[in-house]
């Protein structure tokens, strides 16, 4: 391919993901709305830009082959923050992607499209939607977007429902961890695969207590190798007795499941968002 375009650059997952996407392509575009890098990888350059302004994703847009959109909030905030970055952001994204002719959007989605759905379910990627907060409900608008690009414009998509990208620090965790490793494989397999037309694929590890069915996707090649149980015994060593009635513990979104919308859920998680020095 000649050109790539990564939005979310500057976050801490597409900061592990600028160097093998810049593999696959003449040229990498990074972008975010934040100052770039210090350093840059071989064929890549940075452009500071907003995704919700339609005019700036267009021209990043041009001469593009694919674009990977891991821009936008990745957490729950006020409905009208995740409006204008992850709603509004996510049809620029797509319409700039239709103008341009691009071939192919692969989408960060999340498991919190998803996440009041119960973990003993082990839903495969045919179930319903079932957001667990603002943040989950823009997920399930841009998969539904992302449908419609593709049967309306022939835009292709693949949207990955990304799990715990994190330690593993929670029992939930065990059966939700998407290692580092394992999430540049499925992008790399979302961006080689010849045809993926729309397309679905949970984002999570090869974890022995895997929450969701994800045989669905097959045809992307996703084969993870890392597994959350090498971190069971430590983990569960380390929990304190669970209070079975408590949704953050019973639905697949975690604490996001609970907290009150509008509030943050990577915070109730833990997570450390310590993006990768270039």
């Amino acid at each position: 391919m000649k050109k790539i375009v990564l939005t979310g650059a500057m976050g801490r997952l597409g900061s592990y993901l600028r160097e093998p996407i810049s593999k696959l392509a003449e040229t990498l575009v990074s972008t975010d709305r934040l100052d770039g890098p210090d350093k840059l990888y071989p064929g890549e350059s940075y452009v500071q830009a907003d995704l919700s302004n339609l005019a700036e994703m267009e021209a990043l847009l041009q001469g593009a082959d694919m674009v990977v959109h891991f821009g936008a909030i990745g957490d729950e905030a006020p409905w009208d923050d995740i409006l204008q970055s992850n709603i509004i952001g996510a049809y620029n994204i797509w319409e700039a992607a239709h103008r341009n002719g691009v071939k192919r959007v692969v989408y960060a989605s999340s498991i919190h499209a998803v996440g009041m759905h119960k973990s003993t379910d082990v839903i495969d990627l045919d179930a319903p939607h079932k957001p667990d907060s603002y943040y989950g409900l823009a997920k399930c608008f841009s998969e539904d977007l992302a449908c419609m690009y593709w049967d309306k414009c022939a835009v292709e998509a693949v949207c990955m429902r990304i799990f715990s990208a994190a330690t593993v620090s929670s029992t939930r965790s065990l059966g939700t961890w998407l290692s580092y490793d394992d999430l540049i494989h499925l992008v790399e397999q979302c961006i080689t695969t010849p045809v993926v037309g729309f397309s679905k694929v949970w984002g999570v590890s090869n974890n022995d207590r895997m929450v969701v069915d994800n045989s669905g996707a097959s045809h992307l090649g996703y084969k993870p190798k890392d597994n959350a149980e090498v971190f069971a015994k430590e983990v569960l060593a380390k929990t304190p007795p669970i209070d079975n009635k408590d949704l953050a513990h019973w639905c697949i979104g975690g604490p996001f499941a609970t907290i009150p919308l509008g509030q943050s859920g990577v915070a109730a998680l833990g997570v450390k968002d310590k993006p990768k020095d270039a």
